[in-house]
């Protein structure tokens, strides 16, 4: 089985005339992604890589039958992007953009949770079933299928992470990248859940950073409902407070949001964190 992306997903890409949509909608049709249509306002009647351009939403769904949606437009568009994806069900929006205004994020989220569709981003890698469907960036090689979950708000460590776990003979189940942005569309508890009920993850490993308190959330749930091993990772150790490192949701403010505070919440609900990146496939193998 998958979480959230798989065989079934049939994939519109919006913004896929720019450079950026262009160059992931190959990889992901590389990767047996079933990328059906491609979205951008005037470039109706196009085709990129085969795939058929439409100048709506609401006209590529009707014409492909698409149900999920990848966002590669630039910042200031893409809110609007984002909610004409709702407003047409697709299921999920993976929104990729870097950049999108707090505010448009708090729109977009609030929107789709009216709708009862998922969102996953802003500013996050994607998803990806490996195997199956890439939906978004992530260098599809390193992967391979397997037992583990992977659930990230770091793209980079996600990589390094699903590398190591495949060196390591460990494939993985779906990878999901949250993005680093303070207001994001589905959090650690949503993924964790469909972790949970999904009957092939037999393992999750959770890549943390500093700031936000999404991490000690995520391990009040594992405490009470979570019956798979965790493993985990948490990025910013060193960092010092009140300063952004990297992602605009990775700042310090009080105790809670600390990388002591966030692994000592962890390891309290029972996961495993490695101190080091490359410590994560052992504590995983030693728990499958």
């Amino acid at each position: 089985m998958a979480v959230l992306v798989g065989r079934q997903t049939r994939l519109l890409v919006q913004g896929i005339t720019g450079y950026q949509g262009a160059f992931h909608t190959q990889l992901m049709l590389d990767a047996g992604t079933r990328v059906v249509a491609g979205v951008t306002p005037g470039k109706g009647g196009e085709r990129v890589h085969g795939v058929p351009v439409f100048d709506t939403v609401e006209e590529a769904v009707r014409g492909t039958g698409a149900n999920a949606s990848v966002v590669f437009v630039p910042a200031r568009f893409a809110r609007d992007a984002a909610l004409e994806a709702i407003a047409s069900r697709l299921d999920p929006v993976v929104v990729i953009t870097e950049g999108m205004p707090v505010h448009d994020a708090i729109e977009v989220v609030a929107y789709a949770r009216r709708q009862g569709v998922r969102v996953v981003g802003p500013n996050g890698p994607g998803v990806t079933t490996p195997g199956q469907c890439r939906v978004g960036i992530m260098p599809t090689h390193l992967f391979r299928p397997g037992p583990v979950g992977i659930v990230s708000r770091s793209g980079t460590l996600t990589y390094e992470i699903v590398a190591g776990l495949t060196r390591a003979g460990l494939g993985q189940s779906t990878a999901i990248g949250l993005g680093g942005d303070p207001v994001v569309g589905t959090s650690f508890v949503d993924a964790l859940e469909l972790f949970g009920a999904d009957p092939d993850t037999r393992a999750i490993v959770l890549i943390g950073e500093i700031g936000g308190s999404a991490e000690e959330e995520a391990a009040r749930y594992i405490a009470e409902r979570v019956r798979k091993p965790v493993a985990a990772y948490i990025a910013g150790r060193t960092a010092p407070r009140g300063k952004r490192m990297g992602h605009a949701g990775a700042v310090i403010s009080g105790t809670e949001g600390t990388a002591e505070h966030k692994v000592a919440a962890l390891e309290a609900a029972g996961v495993a964190v490695a101190p080091i990146v490359s410590g994560v496939p052992a504590l995983v193998a030693a728990r499958l």
